[in-house]
């Protein structure tokens, strides 16, 4: 295949410049930069987004199998999202387990036209009743109460699981996931400020939809989002919906958190993507009004029917630099995940890009060297 060449103005690690890349046999070969170039008319080339929290899109549920796993995965790739996490909600392990299985099978023969499957993430089983959010009670579990060899079926391909770690047992299940490699990350989690960070100390690194079904920031009961927010080294989910946390709190994320530990996720439904005004996530139905998707009949916030291109296009339109808000969807999960041949414009790096106009929106979509959309 020829070479291919890519000009626009290019989003760095620290900065937007005007440029041109080569890209040949699927990666990126070469980057030359106009560094005194200004040309407003060029779309902006970004790494490819990579959404490590999503339960599925157009119609297609994470947890509904292969079929579903590809509608979903091409439906993603539109949205920008070259690499995703299929993510599954509590269930009996039973469910987990086959969850799991059909993931590994699949991922092998994943469609080239979608989004790169890296593995998988499970919300749940083991969440705090009180903060269950739109997770089925009658599924959950404490950590003390499952026998490791229960989760053997888990732990290939598990990429990240979330944990609320004032559950009995659950500073041990950190311990052990973390020692396998597992990302571990705090959330819908009742914990004081204090077990928070006895969890992060326990292993885990990542904190599930910060200020969502979590403790939150109260001058004299301080919870995980205290905690989560003042652990330097912890990764930190935003939702970049304008919902689940008010814009008005997002410079307060910024100022408190490394830059390189934010990551934005969509935490999308699979109704996401559709104009379905209704639908389900883990059997509960859940409903749609002004794009705010709650559990039926009540105000329950309960995940998010935009994807990930509209979160970064919402935190660059709320001020935040070019850079920073597209490092959240590309180099900070990446990181989170220890992938490194993509998610920056360098040499070497796999041709996964992202052609966005003037006002962030995606125009097409390129994975592995080829163009889609």
């Amino acid at each position: 295949m020829a070479p291919t060449t890519v000009r626009g103005r290019l989003v760095l690690d620290d900065r937007v410049v005007v440029g041109q890349l080569t890209v040949e046999d699927r990666l990126i070969a070469a980057v030359a930069l106009d560094e005194g170039a200004d040309d407003a008319s060029l779309p902006y080339i970004a790494p490819g987004f990579v959404d490590v929290h999503v339960h599925g899109w157009g119609g297609h549920d994470a947890m509904g199998g292969p079929a579903a796993l590809d509608g979903m995965a091409r439906g993603l790739l539109r949205q920008g999202v070259t690499s995703f996490l299929p993510t599954a909600v509590t269930a009996p392990l039973s469910t987990l387990a086959s969850f799991a299985k059909t993931v590994r099978e699949w991922r092998p023969t994943a469609p080239d036209d979608g989004a790169e499957p890296l593995g998988f993430n499970l919300e749940g089983p083991f969440l705090a009743d009180s903060k269950r959010g739109a997770h089925d009670a009658a599924q959950l579990r404490a950590p003390a109460d499952v026998e490791p060899s229960d989760l053997e079926p888990l732990l290939d391909g598990l990429r990240v699981v979330t944990i609320a770690p004032e559950l009995p047992g659950a500073l041990d299940l950190i311990r052990m996931l973390a020692a396998r490699g597992v990302v571990v990350s705090l959330g819908h989690s009742a914990a004081t400020e204090r077990q928070a960070r006895a969890g992060y100390e326990a292993g885990a690194r990542s904190t599930t939809h910060l200020f969502n079904a979590m403790t939150g920031v109260d001058h004299r009961s301080p919870g995980l989002a205290v905690a989560a927010l003042l652990e330097d080294d912890a990764w930190v989910e935003l939702i970049g919906d304008g919902l689940h946390v008010d814009p008005a709190l997002w410079p307060l994320i910024r100022r408190l958190k490394p830059p390189d530990r934010l990551l934005l996720v969509s935490d999308a439904l699979p109704i996401a993507g559709t104009n379905a005004s209704q639908g389900t996530i883990g059997g509960l139905k859940v409903e749609v009004r002004d794009g705010r998707v709650t559990l039926a009949g009540t105000s329950t916030l309960a995940g998010c029917v935009v994807g990930l291109d509209t979160g970064v296009r919402n935190l660059v339109l709320s001020g935040i630099p070019v850079p920073v808000a597209t490092a959240a969807a590309t180099r900070a999960p990446l990181a989170l995940l220890g992938v490194d041949d993509r998610g920056r414009i360098a040499a070497g790096q796999r041709a996964d890009l992202v052609e966005l106009d003037s006002g962030f929106r995606v125009r097409r979509v390129m994975r592995g060297g080829g163009w889609f959309g």
